[in-house]
Protein backbone atom coordinates (compact mmCIF):
# COMPACT_ATOMS: atom_id res chain seq x y z
CA UNK A 1 0.00 0.00 0.00
CA UNK A 2 1.24 3.46 -0.91
CA UNK A 3 0.90 5.80 2.06
CA UNK A 4 0.28 9.56 2.02
CA UNK A 5 2.26 12.06 4.08
CA UNK A 6 1.27 15.65 4.82
CA UNK A 7 4.29 17.65 5.95
CA UNK A 8 3.88 21.27 7.03
CA UNK A 9 6.69 23.68 6.24
CA UNK A 10 8.10 21.26 3.69
CA UNK A 11 9.33 23.57 0.93
CA UNK A 12 12.54 24.48 2.79
CA UNK A 13 14.80 23.45 5.66
CA UNK A 14 14.10 20.40 7.80
CA UNK A 15 10.62 19.92 6.35
CA UNK A 16 11.95 19.79 2.78
CA UNK A 17 14.57 17.23 3.76
CA UNK A 18 11.86 15.08 5.38
CA UNK A 19 9.56 15.42 2.36
CA UNK A 20 12.28 14.33 -0.04
CA UNK A 21 13.16 11.35 2.15
CA UNK A 22 9.52 10.26 2.21
CA UNK A 23 9.23 10.77 -1.56
CA UNK A 24 12.30 8.59 -2.06
CA UNK A 25 10.57 5.96 0.07
CA UNK A 26 7.55 6.05 -2.26
CA UNK A 27 5.08 8.08 -0.22
CA UNK A 28 2.57 10.42 -1.82
CA UNK A 29 3.45 13.88 -0.53
CA UNK A 30 1.43 16.99 0.25
CA UNK A 31 4.03 19.74 0.27
CA UNK A 32 3.25 22.87 2.22
CA UNK A 33 4.95 26.23 2.63
CA UNK A 34 4.83 29.93 1.90
CA UNK A 35 7.61 29.92 -0.69
CA UNK A 36 6.49 31.30 -4.06
CA UNK A 37 8.05 28.32 -5.86
CA UNK A 38 6.33 25.71 -3.69
CA UNK A 39 4.34 24.23 -6.56
CA UNK A 40 7.49 23.83 -8.65
CA UNK A 41 9.22 22.10 -5.72
CA UNK A 42 6.35 19.62 -5.46
CA UNK A 43 6.33 18.96 -9.22
CA UNK A 44 10.09 18.41 -9.31
CA UNK A 45 9.84 15.83 -6.53
CA UNK A 46 7.00 14.07 -8.37
CA UNK A 47 9.06 13.72 -11.54
CA UNK A 48 12.35 12.86 -9.84
CA UNK A 49 10.97 10.20 -7.48
CA UNK A 50 7.99 9.02 -9.55
CA UNK A 51 5.44 9.73 -6.82
CA UNK A 52 2.24 11.74 -6.59
CA UNK A 53 2.60 15.16 -5.00
CA UNK A 54 0.56 18.27 -4.41
CA UNK A 55 1.14 21.64 -2.78
CA UNK A 56 -0.64 24.08 -0.48
CA UNK A 57 0.39 27.53 0.71
CA UNK A 58 -2.07 27.57 3.64
CA UNK A 59 -1.33 30.19 6.28
CA UNK A 60 -1.10 28.21 9.50
CA UNK A 61 -1.88 31.24 11.62
CA UNK A 62 -5.51 30.85 10.53
CA UNK A 63 -7.36 27.76 11.87
CA UNK A 64 -9.65 27.52 8.83
CA UNK A 65 -6.63 27.36 6.51
CA UNK A 66 -5.10 24.53 8.56
CA UNK A 67 -8.40 22.64 8.27
CA UNK A 68 -8.52 23.32 4.53
CA UNK A 69 -4.96 22.03 4.15
CA UNK A 70 -5.99 18.70 5.66
CA UNK A 71 -9.21 18.66 3.62
CA UNK A 72 -7.27 19.27 0.41
CA UNK A 73 -4.92 16.39 1.22
CA UNK A 74 -7.84 14.01 1.78
CA UNK A 75 -9.51 15.19 -1.44
CA UNK A 76 -6.30 14.83 -3.45
CA UNK A 77 -5.00 11.51 -2.14
CA UNK A 78 -7.94 9.96 -0.29
CA UNK A 79 -6.11 9.71 3.03
CA UNK A 80 -3.61 11.25 5.40
CA UNK A 81 -1.63 8.32 6.79
CA UNK A 82 1.29 10.35 8.15
CA UNK A 83 1.06 13.91 9.48
CA UNK A 84 4.30 15.68 10.22
CA UNK A 85 3.82 18.96 12.07
CA UNK A 86 7.09 20.64 11.18
CA UNK A 87 6.31 24.29 10.38
CA UNK A 88 7.67 26.78 12.89
CA UNK A 89 8.64 30.41 13.31
CA UNK A 90 10.92 32.18 15.76
CA UNK A 91 11.41 35.60 17.34
CA UNK A 92 14.03 36.60 19.89
CA UNK A 93 13.50 39.32 22.49
CA UNK A 94 13.75 39.94 26.26
CA UNK A 95 10.44 39.08 27.92
CA UNK A 96 9.70 42.66 28.95
CA UNK A 97 10.04 43.79 25.34
CA UNK A 98 8.45 40.76 23.69
CA UNK A 99 5.58 41.93 21.43
CA UNK A 100 2.28 40.23 22.16
CA UNK A 101 1.56 39.85 18.45
CA UNK A 102 4.82 37.89 18.04
CA UNK A 103 3.88 35.65 20.96
CA UNK A 104 0.46 34.99 19.43
CA UNK A 105 1.92 34.26 15.99
CA UNK A 106 4.51 31.81 17.30
CA UNK A 107 2.00 29.93 19.45
CA UNK A 108 -0.45 29.84 16.52
CA UNK A 109 2.03 28.39 14.00
CA UNK A 110 4.21 26.23 16.26
CA UNK A 111 1.55 24.77 18.55
CA UNK A 112 -2.07 25.56 17.70
CA UNK A 113 -1.73 24.54 14.04
CA UNK A 114 -0.35 21.16 15.12
CA UNK A 115 -3.39 20.62 17.34
CA UNK A 116 -5.83 21.65 14.59
CA UNK A 117 -4.14 19.49 11.95
CA UNK A 118 -3.98 16.50 14.29
CA UNK A 119 -7.66 16.92 15.16
CA UNK A 120 -8.54 17.17 11.47
CA UNK A 121 -6.73 13.95 10.48
CA UNK A 122 -7.82 11.98 13.54
CA UNK A 123 -11.16 10.71 12.24
CA UNK A 124 -9.67 9.44 8.98
CA UNK A 125 -6.79 7.73 10.75
CA UNK A 126 -9.15 6.12 13.25
CA UNK A 127 -11.42 4.86 10.48
CA UNK A 128 -8.53 3.34 8.51
CA UNK A 129 -6.93 1.81 11.59
CA UNK A 130 -3.58 3.45 10.87
CA UNK A 131 -2.04 6.81 11.66
CA UNK A 132 1.35 8.27 12.40
CA UNK A 133 1.69 11.82 13.74
CA UNK A 134 5.21 13.16 14.12
CA UNK A 135 5.80 16.53 15.73
CA UNK A 136 9.06 18.33 15.08
CA UNK A 137 9.77 19.94 18.41
CA UNK A 138 13.25 21.08 19.42
CA UNK A 139 15.84 20.72 22.13
CA UNK A 140 14.01 23.81 23.37
CA UNK A 141 11.08 21.55 24.10
CA UNK A 142 13.28 20.13 26.86
CA UNK A 143 15.58 23.00 27.76
CA UNK A 144 15.17 26.77 27.87
CA UNK A 145 17.27 29.62 26.51
CA UNK A 146 17.06 33.30 27.23
CA UNK A 147 15.00 35.63 25.01
CA UNK A 148 12.93 32.83 23.42
CA UNK A 149 9.87 32.81 25.68
CA UNK A 150 7.32 32.10 22.96
CA UNK A 151 9.39 29.57 21.04
CA UNK A 152 10.38 27.61 24.16
CA UNK A 153 6.78 27.66 25.41
CA UNK A 154 5.46 26.41 22.06
CA UNK A 155 7.99 23.59 21.86
CA UNK A 156 7.34 22.49 25.45
CA UNK A 157 3.65 22.55 24.57
CA UNK A 158 4.20 20.32 21.54
CA UNK A 159 5.69 17.66 23.79
CA UNK A 160 2.63 17.76 26.02
CA UNK A 161 0.36 17.46 23.00
CA UNK A 162 2.46 14.54 21.75
CA UNK A 163 1.93 12.62 24.99
CA UNK A 164 -1.83 13.21 25.02
CA UNK A 165 -2.27 12.13 21.39
CA UNK A 166 -0.09 9.10 22.02
CA UNK A 167 -2.42 8.02 24.81
CA UNK A 168 -5.63 8.76 22.92
CA UNK A 169 -4.52 6.97 19.77
CA UNK A 170 -3.28 3.84 21.50
CA UNK A 171 -6.38 1.76 20.76
CA UNK A 172 -6.60 2.76 17.11
CA UNK A 173 -3.05 2.15 15.85
CA UNK A 174 -2.46 5.92 15.80
CA UNK A 175 0.91 6.86 17.22
CA UNK A 176 2.25 10.30 18.02
CA UNK A 177 5.90 11.02 18.69
CA UNK A 178 8.17 14.05 18.72
CA UNK A 179 11.66 14.70 17.41
CA UNK A 180 13.77 17.23 19.32
CA UNK A 181 16.77 18.38 17.26
CA UNK A 182 19.56 20.64 18.37
CA UNK A 183 20.80 23.25 15.91
CA UNK A 184 20.39 22.27 12.27
CA UNK A 185 22.05 24.42 9.61
CA UNK A 186 18.93 25.48 7.76
CA UNK A 187 18.54 28.79 5.87
CA UNK A 188 16.78 30.14 8.99
CA UNK A 189 19.77 29.30 11.20
CA UNK A 190 22.23 30.65 8.64
CA UNK A 191 20.37 33.95 8.86
CA UNK A 192 20.63 33.86 12.66
CA UNK A 193 24.38 33.28 12.41
CA UNK A 194 24.79 36.40 10.29
CA UNK A 195 22.54 38.46 12.58
CA UNK A 196 24.34 37.39 15.74
CA UNK A 197 27.71 37.97 14.12
CA UNK A 198 26.78 41.59 13.47
CA UNK A 199 25.05 42.08 16.83
CA UNK A 200 27.90 40.70 18.96
CA UNK A 201 30.88 41.69 16.81
CA UNK A 202 31.95 38.06 16.47
CA UNK A 203 33.07 36.10 13.45
CA UNK A 204 30.47 33.72 12.09
CA UNK A 205 32.62 30.75 13.19
CA UNK A 206 32.75 32.14 16.74
CA UNK A 207 28.97 32.52 16.71
CA UNK A 208 28.65 28.88 15.69
CA UNK A 209 31.10 27.48 18.24
CA UNK A 210 30.75 29.89 21.18
CA UNK A 211 27.06 30.76 20.98
CA UNK A 212 25.00 28.26 19.02
CA UNK A 213 26.83 25.00 19.71
CA UNK A 214 28.06 26.01 23.16
CA UNK A 215 25.66 23.67 24.98
CA UNK A 216 26.17 20.70 22.64
CA UNK A 217 28.85 18.19 23.56
CA UNK A 218 29.29 17.38 19.87
CA UNK A 219 30.22 20.70 18.29
CA UNK A 220 28.55 20.05 14.97
CA UNK A 221 25.20 20.94 13.46
CA UNK A 222 22.66 18.12 13.40
CA UNK A 223 22.47 16.72 9.84
CA UNK A 224 19.00 17.12 8.31
CA UNK A 225 19.09 13.59 6.92
CA UNK A 226 19.32 12.14 10.45
CA UNK A 227 16.01 13.78 11.32
CA UNK A 228 14.49 12.42 8.11
CA UNK A 229 15.71 8.89 8.88
CA UNK A 230 14.16 9.01 12.33
CA UNK A 231 10.88 10.35 10.93
CA UNK A 232 10.73 7.48 8.42
CA UNK A 233 11.31 4.99 11.22
CA UNK A 234 8.53 6.48 13.35
CA UNK A 235 6.15 6.44 10.36
CA UNK A 236 6.70 2.77 9.65
CA UNK A 237 4.14 0.00 10.03
CA UNK A 238 6.20 -1.74 12.71
CA UNK A 239 6.57 1.33 14.95
CA UNK A 240 3.15 0.85 16.55
CA UNK A 241 4.58 0.25 20.04
CA UNK A 242 6.42 3.57 20.01
CA UNK A 243 4.09 6.41 20.99
CA UNK A 244 3.93 9.45 23.22
CA UNK A 245 7.72 9.62 23.16
CA UNK A 246 10.28 12.33 22.43
CA UNK A 247 13.53 11.59 20.64
CA UNK A 248 16.53 13.90 21.00
CA UNK A 249 19.05 14.55 18.25
CA UNK A 250 20.93 17.22 20.12
CA UNK A 251 24.63 16.39 20.18
CA UNK A 252 24.46 15.67 23.91
CA UNK A 253 22.87 19.03 24.89
CA UNK A 254 20.27 17.49 27.22
CA UNK A 255 22.78 15.08 28.77
CA UNK A 256 24.32 17.94 30.74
Amino acid sequence: MVRTALITGSTSGIGYSIAIAFAQAGYKIMFHGLETNGLEIAKEAAVKYNVETSFSNANLMHPNEVENLVKKTFETFGAVDVLINNAGIQFVSPVDEFPLEKWNSIIAVNLTSAFIASKAVWGGMKKSGFGRIINISSVHGLRASEYKSAYVSSKHGILGLTKVLGLEGAGSNITCNAICPGYVKTPLVEGQIKDQSKAHGLSEEDVIQKVMLKKQAVKEFIPEEKISELALFLAAENSSAITGSSFTLDGGWTSQ
